[in-house]
């Protein structure tokens, strides 16, 4: 006999946690097994460092110095390669935290704060030069050190560096063009990285220092704003290099510090080091890159106390009053601003500060001494003006964010008292809220009427004005006032490229505010400024943006086309690629707005003649995906037309559009569909028993689809569309037209 054996039941997922092997949480923190390792004593507080620049890590473990680090001086062969990586890039891949702490510390504005990044593309398209410039550079090279030398070797080496910058070590490139300028810099900014990747302090410093001496220097003025960017960039590279150096000082037990740290956490190494690099940068001569280095490592004050941002920030804000030439303080205000929403946005009272320092000093741009370089430089005072505005701009944006009402209107009111303040007031409407403007709209046009047409255009003001009213709308009462004093001092306006920049912005502000007369009226003028010496050829860009808006705000298609002005301003458009793309806009807009099918001659005559200008633009080189989108638009067109029971006229339009738009297959496709369909509804009308005028229209509807079929291309589509015109031709009894 057999003996029925069962298996014993078995839990698998208990005895797989029994027997896997223990997991032990590891969090590497800023270790790598390549860098250098040098183990001090932990008896004593005193620690023997080879100079602030040296990468040290603390052990306790050990009461004994390594015999092979203390031979190498703490690098070994090895850690060479890790430290020919730069910094920047080769960070460990388990450094998550660092990485999580520095986008919440970005994020500590919210996403409403426009950031500097996002004007830093704008700023150097925008202030260009065609002149020469020069830069200082610095013989920055590297001197031969053995591994064993000593500590007073090295500290002795290093001041001798520092000296020889003071010393006059620097030679001067001349002629350098704005490219040739912004390379240069690119460079420097890569030798910054190489420098620090090189275990080379000392000569990154240099380098940093050097280039913020270039922000004392006006002789090139207009290129001034993209100097500024420039520099700061490298300056923004030091200053998170240095953090992230400290940072990896604090990591103990191979544990990072958490986000929010406080500086009781923070090591006595790590603090060391960050007072040594304050204390390096106050000993720096010149107060233009002093300010700018150590508002570059701002940050760092975390590492040393809770209120050093805090205490730091006034006190800065104060060396910029050192600085005489108002152009290079309002950007190092500018700088400090930037910095200081990054590292303590909270800390509003110095900002405010600094915008109330900068207004006590605003006579200065007017003064003899700017006038008179002014005039060495050839550079009229309106131009001069305009190279403030990125800097004032965000010096406002920073205070303006989510400040109270109460504030900006102080603010404002402060503005107003000061003469010549055009361009304090453009600035003002460019970084306060849009709904802030728009309440007051009549205020600023007063203010506006009031500066001195010399200094900064007021078309400009009136253009960041109607920026605002475009985002939000001003009491109802006011509106067609400021739409009659803004538009007196555009349609005044010589220079079309001015002009047209003006009226761009306030064609959205009529078209969301009053009916298509005032519309036609807006359209008219821009005609009229646009139209002679075919001055339209250079503003296609903001032409294309006045129809955008107008076929936004009006969607209505039988009461756009009837805006008197609107097709004679469509004829600007002389340029092919240009004008197509304004046909495609339209019919866009129509597809997408058009509710029910219509038979208006206006509208069909007008959208004829736009499908036709797309049309026509397709040759050999047209790519398929092109033709595709403008048959797409074509036959949504044809599908909104109708006539209702007018049928003959129906086929007469069909008919026309294929005379029209014949080299579009797709739409040939349609029409076939579109006739095919009309003689079924043909039929259905009769109940199936003709007359003999609806069966001469059934024939005509068949004839069309046995004309037009042979000239597609594509023979399944062909024969696809003559099954379908056969049974649709059979259905109706046309017996001969469907057997043929």
């Amino acid at each position: 006999s057999y003996v029925l054996r069962h298996a014993r039941s078995r839990n698998y997922v208990s005895e797989s946690e029994v027997c896997k092997l223990e997991s032990v949480p590891l969090d590497f923190g800023d270790y790598h097994p390549l860098k250098p390792i040098t183990v001090t004593e932990s008896k004593t507080k005193k620690m023997n460092r080879k100079g602030s620049t040296s990468s040290t890590s603390s052990s306790s473990s050990s009461s004994m110095m390594d015999p092979l680090s203390s031979v190498l001086d703490g690098t070994d062969p090895l850690s060479l390669f890790a430290a020919a990586a730069d910094p920047v890039t080769a960070a460990p891949a388990t450094d998550g935290a660092r990485r999580k702490r520095d986008k919440d510390e970005s994020s500590a504005v919210g996403s409403d704060f426009e950031p500097w990044s996002s004007k830093r593309g704008e700023i150097l398209a925008r202030y260009t030069t065609t002149e020469k410039l020069s830069i200082v550079s610095g013989g920055f090279h590297r001197k031969a050190t053995t591994a064993g030398s000593a500590v007073s070797e090295k500290v002795r080496t290093r001041l001798e560096e520092l000296d020889d910058l003071e010393e006059g070590s620097q030679k001067e490139l001349l002629n350098l063009t704005q490219q040739d300028y912004m390379n240069r810099i690119e460079e420097l900014n890569q030798s910054l990285k190489d420098a620090w990747s090189s275990d080379q302090k000392v000569k990154a410093l240099k380098i940093v220092i050097q280039c913020s001496k270039l922000l004392s220097d006006t002789t090139v003025i207009q290129f001034y704003p993209s100097k500024f960017v420039l520099i700061t960039d490298i300056l923004d590279t030091f200053g998170k290099l240095v953090y992230e150096r400290i940072l990896s000082m604090c990591v103990d037990n191979r544990v990072s510090l958490p986000d929010n740290f406080s500086p009781e956490s923070v090591n006595d190494t790590a603090k060391e080091t960050c007072l040594n690099w304050f204390f390096k940068i106050a000993s720096i001569r010149e107060l233009i890159p002093r300010f700018y280095v150590e508002a570059a490592i701002l940050k760092c004050n975390k590492f040393l106390s809770k209120t050093g941002i805090s205490e730091c920030l006034p006190r800065l804000t104060s060396m910029i009053r050192g600085i005489g030439d108002p152009l290079v303080a309002v950007y190092a205000r500018a700088y400090l601003c930037r910095v200081g929403m990054e590292v303590a946005p909270q800390l509003k009272e110095s900002l405010n500060k600094n915008f109330f320092d900068f207004l006590l000093t605003f006579k200065q741009i007017h003064g003899d001494t700017v006038q008179n370089q002014l005039v060495v430089q050839c550079v009229e005072i309106p131009l001069y003006l305009t190279l403030y505005s990125p800097a004032i701009d965000w010096i406002l944006q920073c205070i303006a964010y989510h400040a109270p009402d109460i504030l900006l209107t102080e603010m404002m009111e402060r503005c107003k008292k000061l003469g010549n303040n055009a361009l304090l007031l453009n600035s003002v409407m460019s970084a306060f809220r849009a709904e802030f403007i728009a309440a007051r709209s009549m205020d600023f046009i007063g203010m506006i009427k009031e500066c001195d047409e010399s200094g900064f255009p007021k078309h400009l003001l009136f253009r960041s004005l109607g920026l605002n009213l475009a985002l939000a709308d001003p009491p109802e009462n006011d509106r067609l006032q400021i739409l009659n004093e803004a538009w007196k001092v555009i349609t005044k306006l010589k220079n079309p490229q001015d002009y047209i920049n003006c009226a761009e912005v306030w064609v959205e502000y009529t078209c969301r505010h009053f009916t298509k007369r005032e519309v036609n009226t807006v359209l008219a003028d821009v005609i009229k400024h646009m139209t002679p010496d075919r001055a339209f050829e250079d503003a296609y860009p903001q032409l294309q943006s006045i129809i955008q808006k107008v076929i936004t705000y009006i969607y209505d298609f039988a009461l756009l086309f009837s805006v008197e002005k609107f097709l004679p301003f469509l004829d600007m458009f002389q340029k092919e690629s240009v004008r197509v793309e304004v046909c495609k806009c339209i019919m866009e807009s129509f597809i997408k707005h058009q509710q029910e099918s219509t038979k208006d001659p206006v509208i069909l005559n007008a959208l004829l003649h736009i499908c036709k200008t797309m049309h026509d633009s397709v040759n050999a080189l047209t790519l398929e995906d092109e033709k595709r989108m403008l048959a797409a638009l074509i036959n949504g067109f044809i599908k909104m037309v109708s006539f209702g029971r007018d049928f003959e006229q129906q086929l007469s339009f069909y008919v026309e559009a294929r005379s029209m738009f014949c080299n579009l297959e797709p739409v040939l496709v349609q029409l076939i569909h579109s006739v095919n369909q009309l003689a079924m509804e043909t039929r259905r009308v009769m109940k199936g028993n003709h007359s003999r005028k609806t069966a001469a229209f059934v024939r005509a509807c068949v004839a069309f689809c046995f004309i037009t079929i042979p000239s597609l291309s594509s023979i399944f589509t062909r024969l696809n569309l003559y099954l379908h015109s056969g049974q649709v031709a059979l259905a109706n009894q046309c017996l001969s037209q469907g057997k043929a």
